[in-house]
């Protein structure tokens, strides 16, 4: 299949993606992710391994639209934060997500 990556064409196939990524170790996933056999690798590691190409020339957004269309399973970033307590006052809320105490 004819994917787009960084202005560029590549011929991609699911069973060509797999091989690749093969005996690939995951980095540490810390935002959109794509799931290969039963690893999970960051969006950027497997736009890097697949087309040879340096990971500033092209975004995750564009490898996850490239291996959702090859019928892998892509995931959006997690996010790290907790909601704020219920019972907190606003101002409360507001210290505690920049991480700050307040006194009052």
């Amino acid at each position: 299949m004819r994917c787009v990556i960084a202005r560029f064409p590549f011929e991609l196939t699911k069973n060509g993606v797999l091989e690749t990524m093969k005996g690939i170790k995951p980095e540490p996933v810390t935002g959109e992710s794509v799931v290969i056999g039963r690893r999970e690798y960051p969006a950027k590691q497997v736009g890097a391994v697949i087309t040879r190409q340096d990971r500033r020339d092209f975004t995750a957004h564009e490898v996850v639209r490239a291996m959702t269309k090859l019928g892998f399973t892509c995931r959006a970033a997690r996010s790290e934060t907790t909601p704020p307590d219920a019972g907190l006052s606003p101002v409360q809320q507001a210290s505690a997500l920049l991480g700050t105490s307040t006194a009052l």
